[in-house]
């Protein structure tokens, strides 16, 4: 069995605590501590860790600073956001500093290992090699036929219309990246200018996450006024 390495930045000492015990009884984990940013940053620099679970208040350095410095130094290491704090202005601000995914607090270690693991795995599967010849890709729990058209999750199967399957496959290539608006609306519209193209992106987008809504690992995130990234 192979051991996470895992960096928990949290300043609540009691939930740090049972968090790290909890996790570490499953034998597959070895966590180190961290009370702020700073102490995380620090932490990032001197130690090897294969995931980083960070709050976001915190004193001296915020978890989102603390993201903002790693990335700097680290674009590929999964970062995984706890907090509070969902309101959409700070799960965009997350992003845009560079976090994987984030996890509503207060949660359950048994939580926290079902986020760190579906991350840590789609990570892994984001190594996959996109050739030309290949037609059929995982995306989460779903099978993506982009010859047939279609999104399979168990026994069901989603008809995809071309422009929903092209517009997906985009997404696909530069899976955990930004994708822009203006190079979709370019790419399938022929301009990113025009308001009623505008509108017509927001609605392919609204149906490929009602497509995709069977997999809580998988979705679509709007980084408001800059573009697309594809989580899964």
């Amino acid at each position: 069995m192979e051991i996470i390495k895992l960096l928990l930045v949290e300043d609540d000492n009691d939930f740090r605590s049972v968090i790290k015990d909890c996790l570490e009884i499953t034998g597959e984990y070895e966590i180190h501590e961290a009370q702020n940013g700073s102490e995380g940053f620090f932490a990032f620099m001197t130690l090897s860790f294969d995931i980083i679970v960070t709050d976001v208040d915190m004193p001296n350095v915020t978890g989102l600073d603390m993201v903002e410095l790693i990335r700097k130094e680290d674009a590929n290491i999964p970062i995984l956001v706890a907090s509070g704090l969902t309101n959409p202005a700070t799960i965009n601000e997350a992003f845009k500093r560079g976090i994987d995914n984030y996890i509503k607090k207060p949660y359950t270690s048994e939580e926290l290992d079902c986020y760190i693991k579906v991350l840590l795995k789609r990570i892994k599967n984001n190594n996959q090699v996109l050739t030309e010849e290949t037609k059929i890709f995982s995306l989460g729990s779903y099978l993506f036929d982009i010859e047939n058209r279609y999104l399979k999750f168990k026994d069901n199967i989603t008809s995809l219309s071309k422009r929903e399957t092209l517009i997906l496959l985009m997404l696909f290539k530069s899976k955990g990246k930004l994708v822009q608006r203006k190079e979709i609306l370019s790419e399938f519209w022929g301009s990113d200018d025009d308001p009623y193209h505008a509108r017509s992106l927001d609605v392919f987008i609204a149906k490929l996450r009602k497509y995709l809504h069977d997999d809580s690992s998988v979705d679509i995130i709007t980084l408001r006024g800059e573009g697309l990234k594809l989580i899964c």
